[in-house]
């Protein structure tokens, strides 16, 4: 709905009249809604006086646009990923108290002055300091700062000691050596946090941690008296040996208690020939197969041979625990000696479990006792607070990115938010379009990322729209896009089409088709999309009955087969006839003759029309099927919101948002073909055919309707009719008579006879 500039100055001076201190807005009229201007400096500081119902936009995703991350970031104070219209109040207010030339705003640089600082206002002066000091870390000298300048905090910050987030680096230390290593030990031991200077530190919880885990290793190490290591220094080797073959040695003695219960499971429990003997190939190879056998051969006795008769695949492992746990005379270890070897590391497995501080093991115990000793915790943590001291500065110095971000892009985000006036603009696109999708012979800009199909919502749009999944493998990057299509035709359009998207950035991805939310797209489809239908329609019917009729005729041939095959034919021919029904076949008599004498009529009634009243007839019956069709989309073309597609994408949006048929042929564009220089004679030949005769056509069509027209409404209608020729009688000469002159005419008697 257009408004015009009447209209629009009427409701500003119905507002003024209730409110006369209000501020002078200027309205126009964009996208069907009545919007305000953004002339200037003033109306971005009066931005809190706006009524919300004359903001277009209410809220809006703070990710997922054509927008700088970092400047929505600052919109969104909060950080919970929606802008809404007071944080874009408090930023306007913030910026326009800071800046003191506000029609700078407009321009959109990224550079300020220092001379439009406010140094009036508190923070003004600050962030002016602030400015100074970046320079000064980046060794400038100048009287403007720019983003690229305040962007780097690697730069700013790469030759400061301290740098107000906490994080103290090894060039803390500022010269102390001892200090600095320190530094670097608590890194390697604890982790490291990557500070403003782009370095990597550690901070106070880090410090406490490692000192923590310095005195609980080392009084683990403590308690680790000779007692605790039956084998010395070799007591965690002859561990691991015991390890390796607990289980092995437990499943022999089980199978030598076996033998012991029943001589008659020997054979079950010893080595299984057969499986031996199924090993192909090389069995050297097979030591894995080999290793599922016994460890030796189960004996009556339970003694576990150490020196022969032992399986290949352990003989190593028993020959390392018997050289670091047994006497190297003894020949053969029972059960109840191997339980007494098993418990002699009850200690030293007890004192594992309680290890405290494994992650300054690295350090050593000697490094370890001498950190603890020196004791230079208070001088570290003494540096994290000498940089916590710097935190309101550092934070001034990030404000001032802040500052420059907004100056630079806070105007073009208004046009996007409290009005549309880029997504309007022909020369521009607004923040919501993520690019260009190619498809059909056609591109179109107005794409927008959501997180998937949500056709219940963008139907109240009433545009064609298709939902695309996007996907590019060089990027690794994934996401879903609605594109919108404003001209053009859809017949080649369908779920599981392929098609080619580019971002704002040139990058392109591989889109597909994923569904698909159908509204017109200009009258002319309208118009023809009921015979569209139909011809769809029939040749889905044709294609329905004549698979099953070819169904049909393969079952009936299938059955003819078989009923041959199994000699059947002549039960096949004892069914019985229906018989004949005289009611029905009358019904259907009188039901044909009364269509017929219908038919007959209808014939001879078109039978007397002209040439071309039957032209004129076929183009009102085609128009009566068609005008449904072409007053719906004419309907739905007027009404084209761009509001709930945008809705669905997370946006809030208080205004109309109306694409019209012409601002839509502006966002799809179809192939526009050069003219061809070599051309195929008959196909020019036909073409030139093909155009004349829908010339000739159209030429009779529009001069049958103007005659009948002509022939039904107009005064001099009878000019065009073939009148019968009228009567004219002759004139006739009076005679006149004498009355005694006229003749007597003869009497006749009447034949009735008298009464008797």
């Amino acid at each position: 709905m257009l408004y015009s500039q009447e209209i629009i100055k009427t409701l500003y001076s119905m507002s003024k009249k209730k409110n006369p201190d209000a501020y002078s807005w200027q309205f126009a009229s964009v996208g069907g809604a009545v919007r305000i201007q953004i002339r200037n400096g003033e109306d971005i500081r009066h931005l809190g006086e706006l009524d919300r119902k004359l903001w277009t936009v209410l809220s809006c995703p703070a990710g997922g646009l054509e927008f700088d991350p970092a400047t929505l970031r600052y919109i969104d104070a909060d950080g919970d990923g929606n802008i809404r219209v007071d944080e874009v109040i408090a930023t306007a207010q913030w910026l326009t108290r800071i800046i003191k030339d506000a029609d700078s705003l407009l321009q959109g640089t990224d550079t300020i002055d220092f001379s439009h600082f406010n140094t009036e206002d508190p923070d003004g002066a600050r962030l002016l300091s602030s400015a100074r000091q970046i320079l000064a870390n980046l060794k400038v000298e100048r009287d403007s700062i720019s983003l690229a300048e305040t962007s780097d905090n690697t730069r700013i910050f790469a030759e400061t000691l301290f740098n107000g987030d906490g994080i103290i680096t090894p060039a803390s230390a500022a010269g102390e050596e001892a200090l600095a290593k320190l530094i670097t030990d608590v890194a390697a031991c604890m982790g490291s946090s990557t500070d403003r200077s782009g370095a990597e530190g550690i901070t106070a919880e880090n410090i406490e941690a490692f000192y923590t885990a310095c005195a609980d290793y080392a009084a683990w190490k403590a308690a680790g008296t000779p007692e605790v290591f039956p084998f010395g220094d070799q007591t965690a080797d002859a561990l691991a040996a015991v390890e390796a073959l607990k289980d092995k040695v437990a499943d022999y003695f089980m199978r030598c208690k076996l033998i012991g219960f029943d001589a008659a499971t020997s054979d079950a429990v010893d080595v299984s020939v057969e499986k031996i003997a199924a090993i192909e190939g090389n069995l050297a190879d097979a030591s894995s197969k080999i290793a599922d056998q016994p460890l030796a051969k189960p004996v009556k006795e339970a003694l576990l041979p150490l020196k022969e008769g032992l399986n290949p695949a352990w003989k190593a492992a028993v020959d390392a625990m018997a050289a670091l746990c047994l006497d190297p005379k003894q020949q053969t270890l029972s059960e109840v000696e191997w339980n007494a070897l098993v418990t002699r590391f009850a200690p030293y497995s007890a004192w594992l479990e309680a290890k405290k501080g494994a992650e300054v093991e690295p350090l050593g115990l000697e490094a370890v006792q001498a950190i603890l000793k020196e004791d230079k915790k208070a001088a570290l943590l003494d540096l994290t607070e000498k940089d916590k001291a710097e935190e309101a500065n550092a934070l001034s110095i990030e404000e001032v990115d802040k500052l420059v971000r907004l100056h630079k892009d806070f105007y073009r985000f208004l046009n996007n938010y409290v009005v549309l006036a880029d997504f309007y603009n022909p020369d521009l696109k607004a923040i919501f379009q993520a690019g260009r999708l190619y498809i059909d012979q056609r591109s179109t800009d107005l794409c927008i990322k959501v997180d998937g199909p949500s056709p219940e919502i963008s139907s109240l749009s009433g545009m064609f729209i298709l939902y695309c999944a996007c996907h590019s493998d060089k990027l690794g990057k994934s996401f879903n896009i609605a594109a919108v299509l404003t001209a053009g035709d859809v017949d080649g359009l369908r779920p599981g089409k392929n098609a080619v998207f580019y971002d704002r950035e040139g990058n392109d991805y591989t889109a597909q088709v994923t569904s698909i939310v159908e509204n017109p797209l200009s009258l002319r489809q309208a118009f023809w999309a009921p015979y569209r239908k139909a011809a769809r329609w029939i040749s889905d019917k044709i294609d329905k009955n004549a698979a099953a009729k070819n169904d049909k005729s393969m079952g009936d041939l299938t059955a003819a087969a078989d009923k041959a095959t199994d000699g059947k034919g002549a039960e096949a021919g004892a069914a019985i006839k229906p018989g004949f029904d005289v009611g029905k076949i009358a019904g259907i008599t009188i039901a044909v003759a009364a269509v017929s004498g219908v038919l007959i009529g209808l014939v001879a009634t078109l039978k007397s029309l002209t040439w071309w009243q039957w032209i004129v007839l076929i183009a009102v019956i085609m128009l009566l099927i068609s005008a449904p069709s072409v007053f719906i989309a004419w309907r739905k073309l007027r009404k084209r919101d761009l509001g709930p597609v945008l809705n669905a994408n997370g946006w809030a949006m208080n205004a109309a948002s109306l694409v019209s048929v012409k601002f839509g042929k502006t966002l799809t564009s179809l192939a526009q073909y050069p003219k061809l220089t070599e051309v195929d004679p008959e196909a020019r030949k036909k073409a030139i055919r093909k155009r004349f005769w829908w010339c000739f056509a159209g030429i009779v069509v529009v001069t049958c309707l103007l005659l009948w027209l002509l022939n039904v409404l107009s005064p001099l209608g009878n000019c065009f009719r073939s009148p019968l020729p009228k009567y004219r009688p002759e004139p006739v000469e009076e005679v006149i008579v004498p009355v005694d002159e006229i003749p007597a005419l003869p009497v006749q008697e009447s034949p009735v006879e008298p009464a008797e």
